[in-house]
């Protein structure tokens, strides 16, 4: 058998605690990779017993950084629980807000946690070297700065309509709790363009509309030679970097797909879904061979690599069980993170399956010539803001011509279940409940990093990143930037977990 070398990866820039175990053999080529989740996540435990709202207080401190996208998802569960129906307006309400922490962390993702790996001795060589250095480098990079500014601002938007941020508890079943004034409106729409203005001129380089033709890889090269300004934006610069440092060419995983949509569509909007579906990204299932219909009975949850006691196959959610086994002598398990699967196969979620759900020309061509790659990934993440910042204009303009309420009504039940599916910033985050005698009997939550950072199933298929690690060379065992480059691009987040200690 050939001698290979183990090493243990603990990954840095990365949000929450993360190892990658990888074998390389004598070339240095990945030959066997594992995601290992060192911290326990027991939200759901912590849960049971509670009156059903409760889930509004507690859920959105699960995550400092998605905190918006728990608490929709938590009310969208009990939305579902207890039929209740969401004004127009609360709807809108909820969508602003839930798009501009999206936007926030795309960006901070991008250039203070992915951008500084350019910034690697490795690259030192380069000719483009120097200006990374100056853009990127942590804490004294210019671009990562404005970046920082920037954010900052744009998400005062969801203090304005939400109270605070993070861990806001605005949104309830049946709507929201706040109306905001004409004042708070104009305030957020003040924000929001001038975001946009910064977004066009030192993100893309060009105006949103001139972005949206670009609809091939052809139509790409074609806009980077066009305009000197669209070469020198951050968009153009990112292009020339990742492909030369060839992040084109690495990080395919399974090319299966998952999105949930979940910024669901006023009923009387401006705003356009794609391919007319009545939520801004579709739900949907993509592989090169096509696109499915998402159908959420086909989720399940295995645990057969993970540190849980298994009492047969893969369960769905809302039968789902978080009982440990942290002293289990079994070596298949290596990892806290529970293992989801759609219709018992592994799927990406993230920017990269919301466009590619939505159909846009440009991902498609590009997955279905080279499949999934870092650039591709995180060129996804760098414009999904373009679609959004329009959406989120039009309803704050909407708010104040629309004279429905931010608030229904609604009827509890005593014994019901219900499930909330909300497009978070690393793609799909689903909640469910089950309530029993007016209290929660079962709750389960699935994280976007869960269905990119899951172990092995049941049967030893990896999931999706660290399918995407196999195969990959390392130039320096000692500094292994391109695992972290591979990993980085589907935006890690594992900081709802807690340490684990025997006692």
């Amino acid at each position: 058998m050939a001698e290979t070398i183990k090493k243990v990866i603990p990954l840095n820039r990365v949000e929450g605690d993360l190892e990658i175990h990888v074998e390389l053999d004598r070339d240095n080529v990945v030959v066997d990779a594992r995601s290992v989740g060192t911290m326990y996540r027991g939200i759901e435990n912590l849960m049971t017993g509670r009156g059903p709202l409760d889930g509004l207080v507690i859920t959105p401190r699960i995550c400092g950084i998605c905190t918006t996208a728990h608490l929709s998802a938590a009310a969208k569960a009990i939305d579902m629980a207890f039929d209740a129906e969401v004004p127009d307006n609360a709807q809108r309400l909820r969508n602003v807000t839930l798009l501009v922490e999206q936007v926030q962390n795309d960006l901070r993702h991008l250039f203070l946690l992915f951008m500084p790996d350019f910034t690697a001795p490795r690259y030192a060589k380069a000719a483009w070297y120097p200006q990374a250095l100056q853009r990127y480098q942590v804490v004294k990079g210019t671009t990562a700065l404005e970046i920082v500014k920037q954010t900052k601002k744009v998400i005062e938007v969801i203090a304005i309509l939400g109270g605070q941020w993070p861990h806001s508890s605005f949104i309830v079943p049946g709507g929201v709790v706040t109306v905001p004034s004409d004042n708070d409106i104009a305030q957020c729409r003040h924000i929001i363009r001038a975001f946009r203005r910064w977004y066009e001129r030192g993100i893309l380089g060009c105006s949103l509309e001139r972005w949206h033709r670009v609809r091939s890889a052809a139509d790409l090269d074609a806009w980077l030679d066009e305009d000197p300004a669209h070469r020198s934006g951050e968009l153009g610069f990112f292009v020339k970097l990742a492909r030369a440092a060839g992040l084109d060419r690495i990080g395919r995983s399974h090319d299966r797909f998952i999105s949930c949509g979940g910024v669901d569509l006023p009923r009387r909007t401006a705003v356009q879904g794609h391919g007319r579906s009545q939520q801004l990204f579709p739900a949907g299932i993509y592989s090169p061979a096509g696109l499915d219909p998402f159908d959420p009975e086909k989720i399940t949850e295995e645990i057969a690599a993970s540190f849980f006691k298994a009492d047969g196959a893969g369960r769905h959610p809302y039968e789902g069980r978080t009982v440990t086994d942290a002293d289990t002598d079994d070596a298949r398990k290596y990892s806290w993170a529970k293992a989801p699967r759609y219709d018992g196969r592994p799927a990406e979620t993230g920017p990269l399956a919301d466009m590619l759900v939505a159909g846009e020309p440009l991902f498609r061509e590009m997955v279905q010539d080279q499949g999934a790659s870092v650039f591709v990934r995180e060129l996804a993440r760098m414009v999904r803001a373009a679609l959004a910042l329009p959406a989120v204009d039009q309803w704050l303009a909407e708010m104040v011509t629309c004279e429905t309420p931010f608030f229904q009504d609604f009827r509890k039940k005593q014994s019901t279940c219900g499930h909330g599916f909300v497009s978070a910033p690393r793609g799909f985050l689903g909640h469910w409940l089950v309530i029993e005698d007016g209290r929660i009997a079962r709750y389960q939550i699935i994280t976007p990093t869960t269905w990119n950072g899951s172990p092995r199933d049941g049967a030893g298929v990896r999931g999706p990143w660290e399918e995407a690690i196999m195969g990959l060379q390392v130039a320096d065992t000692q500094h292994p930037v391109e695992v972290g480059q591979v990993v980085r691009s589907f935006d890690p987040c594992l900081v709802c977990t807690v340490h684990a200690m025997k006692l």
